[in-house]
């Protein structure tokens, strides 16, 4: 009887251990099935991937850097030109003063 019983007892921790296994197995199958089908929503939805968003984060990181130097170049011509517009409109009234003191020509022409 004890050999029945033995017997018993291991016919059913191998079907445990078959249960065991054939659960792990269904559980890798479901996270496999379940992996694809959110990849696959996923894909429907254009989303974009993290490396991409990445990239384009940078991207708009050095346009905004550019464009601030580019700023700060064009105020810096901007303010040369009105300096340089400033001194002609200064010399300029002393350059065309005449000896009677009007701004009218030789004959009396303005």
């Amino acid at each position: 009887m004890t050999q029945t019983s033995n017997r018993f007892f291991d016919e059913a921790a191998r079907l445990m251990n078959d249960a065991a296994g054939v659960a792990q197995g269904v559980r890798r199958e479901f996270d496999t099935m379940l992996r694809h089908q959110a990849e696959r929503i996923l894909g429907d939805l254009d989303v974009v991937k993290r490396e991409e968003f990445e990239a384009v984060k940078e991207m708009a990181r050095l346009a905004r850097e550019e464009n601030e130097a580019l700023k700060a170049r064009i105020a810096a011509l901007e303010a040369k030109v009105e300096a340089k517009s400033e001194a002609k409109s200064e010399a300029k009234p002393a350059e065309t003063k005449f000896a009677g003191g009007s701004a009218e020509g030789p004959l009396g022409q303005a």
